[in-house]
């Protein structure tokens, strides 16, 4: 049994040195802390970094620092954390309820950002809706890309395109709601809203025709929507999506 027996002196040194590491794993969670409260993200997670470095277990660094992954978009660090928080905790709803919400907005952030493209808000009102399109449609529209080259004329034709396509969605109160949720907006046969026709929506947004001699454009009237209740359908198909909204 003698050479099983640890001596005193090193259950001692091993007490002290486990304590110490776990004083200073929770000074560096409330370093950490204090950082993320001043909005210092980046040393709030270098500092959960230190933390779980000493303590790999340490559920409140865990948390902390999933809490500012998701503050940032870092949305798979996020989901890895508080998978391993689950992991030691299954019957938690708390971290379960968490890991959900780490997920969804992983699957969010791998489609189009509809508030990015027209450079909104995600709590923009109808009318910063509306004012955001026109400025980004007008940007966009190919007819005043007409003497650019190939490739740029191509680029805006894209971006014009999904201009319409984010007015399409955010326009429209059950489509928003919708892709604020983080459900499919994909028909059930595969018509999408990718499928939306943006001149056709230009057209109505601004109650005319192109670009060059435009009676809704130069301060005419139609200018900032002509008025009147639209709807479209996508796919081109009886089964397709549509979506209706009031311009003006």
């Amino acid at each position: 049994t003698g050479n099983l027996a640890m001596p005193t002196s090193c259950t001692a040194k091993l007490c002290r040195l486990i304590l110490a590491q776990n004083t200073n794993a929770k000074l560096y969670f409330n370093r950490a802390t204090v950082a993320s409260k001043l909005k210092k993200t980046a040393e709030s997670i270098a500092d959960c970094d230190k933390a779980l470095e000493l303590d790999p277990n340490y559920t409140k660094a865990l948390l902390r620092r999933a809490k500012t992954y998701m503050e940032t978009e870092q949305y798979e660090d996020a989901v890895r954390d508080y998978e391993k928080v689950l992991k030691a905790d299954r019957g938690n709803m708390e971290y379960r309820q968490l890991l959900q919400e780490a997920k969804l907005e992983l699957k969010k952030s791998k489609r189009k950002d509809y508030y990015k493209i027209l450079a909104v808000d995600k709590n923009a009102n109808e009318e910063e809706i509306k004012k955001a399109y026109r400025k980004r449609a007008m940007v966009h529209h190919p007819d005043r890309h007409s003497g650019a080259t190939e490739a740029e004329q191509k680029d805006h034709e894209h971006k014009f395109k999904e201009v319409g396509e984010a007015y399409a969605i955010l326009s429209d109160e059950k489509k928003r709601r919708m892709y604020d949720s983080g459900q499919d907006l994909e028909g059930g046969e595969g018509h999408g809203f990718h499928d939306v026709d943006p001149n056709s929506i230009f057209q109505a947004f601004f109650g005319g025709g192109g670009m060059g001699g435009h009676p809704g454009m130069g301060g005419h009237p139609g200018m900032g929507g002509g008025g009147g209740h639209q709807h479209f359908q996508f796919g081109g198909n009886p089964g397709a999506q549509s979506f209706s909204f009031q311009f003006g």
